[in-house]
Order: structure tokens, then C-alpha cells, then sequence
């Protein structure tokens, strides 16, 4: 797979960012290195709008004379621009540029001419601030002579809305790493969201066409939104797609909403806000739901309003439980359960956290166990190391399915996806590794046949492997194990009811199998070697865990020790003769 893309009309995507970025060349001094995205990425979106509306710039002046006295004209407007924004200034980028000595007060009515959700946009870019500092370092007019250039021009006749998205999430991507910050946290290669969405897509009959929703609840710059209706219409473009998001980091919002407005789709069905304490979108429910929150994020800032959620129990998201408060990944997924449709499906990136952290009946296992005793839990798909730009981690697609086809109910499918990438040409930060078009076809084809025990391509080279469990195997039952205390005369001591006094020093516990009969095991595993001891009843608990580890575990016999002694001794003999070399050449 190339590491470059190109637009429907041959446009590098990533050389035309590069031309964007550029731009800092004239931000040099008065701008930090770390701050040129503050400026850029702005301009981006504002020139983008300009250029989308540049062809009915005379309609729009002309409607908006006949209309501007009217007390609602917004409707009047957007049919002028053909767009769900416009821009009533009489100014365009070539007419600020043809008055140098006005250009502050001309750039801001033009920025002031826009729609309300443009100004929305715009607020969450902080723009004020950054035009005040461009005009302090007379940089305002270089900007915008850079950004009116024939390499800065962002039209739809040149650069569709998916390769814009392209290029706004290449330029955030430049931005995090200028700034010195985590790029992942919003950036989502398109290698990974592309299998996600042909995971969620693999058994959807859409040759009858109808409304599809899809929600991000973390939308970052709405990019899996837009790769996800992309599949849905190349499987039937007469598909309705209706696409939803949250998002807490204002410039990316600011690029999620200017990216739908472009599109062409509902900018108000993009909301700003902490997903965990100000949900934007209670009591909707939608069919698809695709996303990679953050984790390894505390939520100690949504605290309060959390805990409040999950005393309103069944009504409220996090009812099965909370997880610790270092990490929230799992209230993302828990808030994603209760927005699934009742024919819905889900894929939401985890780390290896939410597999087995938390001892049994603790809120990481009992969120567990809400999940695959109602048997929403499909299949977990672990990825390869490497995968994404600011972790080098193992990564998994949970793919949680509230309507699981026949053959899979009461199910559970693990995938180990760690050998199905190939490495790239050249690592954008820690992503070093690729789903290449060959990796998605067999982890899209071992998800589709869900069968136990298959391995899919070449098990010494690119492959990945498929098991399949009943969901009771990810369940146990932690059992107390007691022993008498004992005197020094070696005599057990006794309560007064004759129970033996137990002793906390030998106290220990043992997982047992939910398959498994507790007493049966007990007198298999445990008795034989400690016939004294005895399970407290009244202290067992259900627990769920996912070893995937365990489960795709492959033994290598070590190495022979007689070959090992070799190899210590020829070293033996190497470290010899360099020593007796050296002291050679010293005599």
C-alpha cells in the first residue's frame, strides 16, 4: 500500500498539505513553531468556505439585497449558496488583497458576513485572538496573500469534500506534533477505520436502500463518520446516511462541523461537549456506532456528573458499574450500549485494560459481565503493535451487536489480527505498521465465517486466526479458601459454635470456571494437597474476564541446552582472542 493519496483528480493529498502548511513560512518569529497550526488550521477552513462559495458570490450579493431587511432570511441565503452557510460581505480573498492598508477591518466583515454556524466554527478556533496577533506582527496580509494563491486555492472543482477531510486531517495531524502533543488523540489512520467499517458493515443488507444513522460519540474531526458513509454508499448510493458526533477538543469540533457543512449534511447533528458529563444526544438512538475514544484518560473532571448517571441505574449509562477512575474507556462504551439501536452494532477501540482489569464483582468485571450476559459482545479483533501515531501498544476492535445473526448468539469470537500488517515505508510518529488492502480482506473474511479454530493466510507471514468461545468461558467464580488456626500444640482452634477459627495468614483464593461445578473443582484441585481447607460461602463472587493472550498462547520450546553451551563457548573463545589481541598490541 502507498503511503501517499491522491484526489479524484490526481491532487497529492499530502503534498497539497504540505503546500498549506507552508504557510508558516511568514509566521516565522512572531509565531512559536508550536503555534503555527493556531493560525493554519483556521485559515484552512475559512478558505475552504470562500472557495465553495466563490462561483454564486453574485447570487448571494443579489439576494441578499432583496432580502437583508427581512426579519428571517437565512433560507433565502443558503438556496443562493447552495450550501447550508454563505456570506453576505462584499469582499472575497482577491478584493482584501487589493487593499493592503484596510485589510484588518475588511478581513473581519468578511469573517462577520458568514452564517451563524460559521461564526460557531470560527468561535471554537479562538480566531479573534489569532487575528489580533497577526495584525500586531503584520502578518494578517502575508497570511492571506499565501492562502489566495493559485496553491492555496481549496475549491470542490479541485478538491472533493472526502479529499478536504483528507487534507484537514493531515494538517491536525501536523499541528499535534508541532504543538509536542499526543497526535493520536485525534487522529485515527484510515487503514484502521476502513476495517471498522467493513466489520459493521460485512452482514448489512442494504440493496433496499432507506435511512441509515451512524454515531462517533469522540469524533475528533468527524473523519470515521465520513469514511463510514463513503462504504455505505459505495454499497448503495441511494442510502440515506444521517451522521452524529461529539467532540470535546474545540478545533477539532470547529473542522468536525465545517467538514459536514461542506458535505452538505446537518451541521447541528455535530455537538460539541464532554461526552461522559454533557451528553449532546440523550434519548437518541442510532444503528451504527464506530469510534476510538481516549484511554488511559482519567475521568476525575466528569466525576461528579458520572456517578450521578449511574445512580439513575437502568435510565442512566453507566448502571452495570464504574470502572477506576484512571481510566474511562470503558464509560465510553457503556454510553455507546445505551445509544445502540435494539438491531444496532458497534466497533469502539480499546487498549488491553478493559479485557481483564478489575478483580471479580469490581466495576471493570461487572461492566463485563453486563455485556456478554446480555450477549452483546460479537467479537474482539486484536490488532497489530504499532498501529497507531502516538502509541505503540496492542490495541482492540470490540464489535458489540445488540441483534447477533443465529449463529452467532450466545457466542463469542476473538480474532488475533496481530500478525495482519505490513509495516510502512515510512512511520508517522509510533505507527510503523499498516492494515493493507490484503490485511482487511482476511480479517474481514475470519470475522464473516466465524469459525474456531481457522487461520487465515500465510501462518509464518501475514495471517491472523479465529477462536470461538460460548459466552459462559469468560466467566468464574472467585471462591475464599479457609484453614483452621491452629495452637502451638498443633490442636485447631475453635469458635464457640465448634467451627474452626480460620487463619487470615493461610487464607488464599481460586478462580473457578463458571462452566465448572464449585464443589467438584474443589475437591479435585484443592483438597488433595490441603485436606484441612474449606470455601466461605458467603465471600464467593462472579467475576469475567478475556485472556486473549491465554487463548492465542503458542508454546516455543526453548532452546536445546547443548546448543546454548556452544554458543557461550565460541563467544568464551571470541572475548579471548580479542583480549589477547589487544594485549599484543599493547607489548
Amino acid at each position: 500500500m502507498s503511503d501517499e493519496k491522491f484526489s479524484e483528480v490526481g491532487i497529492n493529498i499530502s503534498e497539497k498539505a504540505t503546500v498549506i502548511w507552508n504557510v508558516a513560512d511568514v509566521l516565522r518569529g512572531p509565531f512559536k513553531p508550536h503555534e503555527y497550526g493556531l493560525v493554519i488550521l483556521p485559515m484552512t477552513v475559512v478558505k475552504r468556505f470562500h472557495d465553495c462559495l466563490l462561483p454564486t458570490y453574485d447570487k448571494v450579493q443579489e439576494t441578499y439585497e432583496k432580502v437583508k431587511n427581512m426579519a428571517v432570511n437565512a433560507g433565502f441565503l443558503t438556496r443562493a449558496s447552495g450550501y447550508q452557510f454563505y456570506n453576505t460581505s462584499k469582499f472575497t480573498f482577491e478584493k482584501l488583497l487589493a487593499d493592503a492598508d484596510s485589510i484588518e477591518d475588511n478581513f473581519r466583515d468578511y469573517l462577520n458576513g458568514f452564517s451563524e454556524n460559521v461564526q460557531d466554527v470560527l468561535s471554537k478556533f479562538d480566531f479573534e485572538t489569532i487575528i489580533r496577533r497577526m495584525v500586531e506582527s503584520n502578518t494578517l496580509y502575508l497570511v492571506i496573500k499565501e492562502f489566495a494563491s493559485d496553491k492555496g486555492y481549496l475549491g470542490p472543482d479541485k478538491i472533493s469534500a472526502v479529499d478536504c477531510g483528507y487534507i484537514f486531517e493531515d494538517l491536525v495531524r501536523r499541528f499535534s506534533e508541532s504543538f509536542g502533543e499526543e497526535a493520536g488523540a485525534h487522529f485515527t489512520s484510515r487503514d484502521v477505520i476502513y476495517l471498522m467499517t467493513d466489520i459493521l458493515l460485512s452482514d448489512a443488507d442494504l440493496s433496499k436502500g432507506g435511512n441509515i444513522t451512524v454515531y462517533d460519540m469522540a469524533m475528533g474531526t468527524s473523519q470515521m463518520l465520513g469514511c463510514m458513509e463513503e462504504r455505505i454508499h459505495q454499497l448503495n448510493n441511494k442510502m440515506n446516511v444521517s451522521v452524529f458526533g461529539q467532540e470535546f477538543n474545540p478545533s477539532t469540533y470547529a473542522i468536525a462541523k465545517a467538514d459536514m457543512m461542506i458535505r452538505g449534511g446537518n451541521p447541528n447533528d455535530m455537538r460539541f461537549g464532554d461526552t461522559l458529563s454533557e451528553d449532546q444526544f440523550k434519548d437518541y438512538t442510532f444503528q451504527y456506532i464506530i469510534s476510538n475514544p481516549p484511554f488511559g484518560i482519567d475521568w476525575k473532571r466528569e466525576k461528579k456528573e458520572v456517578e450521578k448517571e449511574h445512580k439513575k441505574g437502568e435510565t442512566g449509562r453507566f448502571a452495570p458499574g464504574l470502572p477506576k477512575i484512571s481510566d474511562g474507556q470503558q464509560l465510553f462504551v457503556l454510553n455507546g450500549l445505551k445509544k445502540l439501536a435494539a438491531d444496532g452494532k458497534m466497533a469502539i477501540i480499546q487498549n488491553g485494560s478493559p479485557l481483564f482489569s478489575g478483580d471479580a464483582e469490581s466495576g471493570p468485571s461487572e461492566i463485563r459481565r453486563y455485556i456478554i450476559e446480555n450477549d452483546y459482545l460479537d467479537a474482539i479483533i486484536q490488532l497489530s503493535t504499532d498501529m497507531f501515531m502516538n502509541t505503540g501498544i496492542s490495541t482492540y476492535i470490540w464489535v458489540l451487536n445488540k441483534n447477533k445473526p443465529a449463529h452467532r448468539r450466545g457466542k463469542v469470537q476473538l480474532i488475533d489480527a496481530s500478525g495482519c500488517a505490513e509495516p510502512r515505508r515510512k512511520s508517522i510518529g509510533t505507527k510503523r505498521n499498516d492494515i493493507t488492502d490484503l490485511c482487511r480482506e482476511l480479517i474481514v473474511r475470519a470475522y464473516g465465517e466465524c469459525r474456531d479454530g481457522a487461520v487465515y493466510g500465510d501462518r509464518e507471514g501475514i495471517h491472523c486466526e479465529s477462536k470461538v468461545f460460548e459466552n459462559i468461558e469468560f466467566g468464574y467464580h472467585k471462591i475464599v479458601v479457609e484453614r483452621p488456626l491452629r495452637d502451638e500444640q498443633g490442636e485447631i482452634v475453635r469458635k464457640k459454635n465448634g467451627k474452626p477459627e480460620p487463619d487470615s495468614s493461610l487464607r488464599d483464593t481460586e478462580n473457578i470456571p463458571l462452566k465448572e461445578d464449585i464443589e467438584e473443582y474443589f475437591a479435585r484441585e484443592v483438597l488433595p494437597y490441603v485436606s484441612d481447607a474449606w470455601i466461605d460461602k458467603t465471600k464467593t463472587k462472579v467475576g469475567y474476564e478475556i485472556p486473549m493472550t491465554r487463548y492465542f498462547y503458542k508454546y516455543e520450546a526453548p532452546e536445546p541446552v547443548e546448543e546454548i553451551s556452544v554458543r557461550i563457548h565460541e563467544l568464551e573463545l571470541d572475548i579471548q582472542e580479542s583480549l589477547d589481541k589487544l594485549f599484543a598490541d599493547e607489548v
